[in-house]
């Protein structure tokens, strides 16, 4: 059996991936979140947490010993050596286990969700790169909603991403996110079609 086609999801923070990732789910397509496996590689004792630890000091761990993903995000957006230092220890463990998930799946294309697909170098690792893009300032507004940002630190979180020309340039399909649920999972719907029928075309 042929692997299955590999899409990788990206898009800037509160574009909406992960309701465009529910929506292939729905549809029976395996969704693989990048996100819980970097999660489940900094768990207390992993020796990536042990890793993380040591290069950022103990404030990056909450009360519990797990990584306070906040107070390491406040740490790397401000500090572009930092991010990169810390894309360099999680990236490549990542892509291990991601690309391991995916040829194991039994569907005929299997999503990847990488937020970082396009600044880690990942777009050359899937068959295609479907961007779910929306305007930078609904972006603005999901994560003062969301998070609590406020708009300057949302600001700076955007900035420290792929522009969004940057991640529309690399797409290979473009999903619009500004409109309502079901248009999203409309659209979400035409992909899966068009995603099956590129799969069973592949010599």
């Amino acid at each position: 059996m042929a692997a299955p086609l590999k899409i990788g999801l990206t898009g800037g923070i509160a574009s909406g991936k992960s309701s465009v990732s529910e929506a292939f789910l729905s549809l029976g397509a395996p969704v693989i979140d990048a996100d819980a496996i970097a999660r489940e590689l900094v768990e207390p004792g992993e020796p990536l947490q042990v890793a993380v630890v040591k290069e950022f000091g103990p404030d990056v761990l909450d009360a519990d010993g797990r990584l306070d993903r906040r107070a390491l995000r406040q740490l790397i957006f401000r500090d572009p050596a930092r991010r990169a230092r810390l894309n360099a220890l999680l990236h490549p463990a990542i892509w291990q286990r991601l690309e391991a998930r995916a040829a194991a799946a039994t569907h005929p294309y299997v999503v990847l969700e990488v937020p970082l697909l396009l600044e880690t170098g990942g777009g050359d690792r899937v068959d295609r790169v479907l961007v779910v893009d929306c305007p930078e300032e609904e972006q603005v507004r999901r994560l003062i909603r969301r998070d609590q940002e406020t708009e300057a630190g949302a600001r700076a979180i955007l900035a420290a991403q792929a522009s969004r020309a940057t991640r529309l340039a690399a797409a290979d399909d473009v999903l619009e996110n500004s409109a309502g649920r079901e248009e999203l999972r409309a659209k979400v719907a035409a992909l899966d079609r068009h995603y099956r029928a590129l799969a069973a075309a592949r010599p």
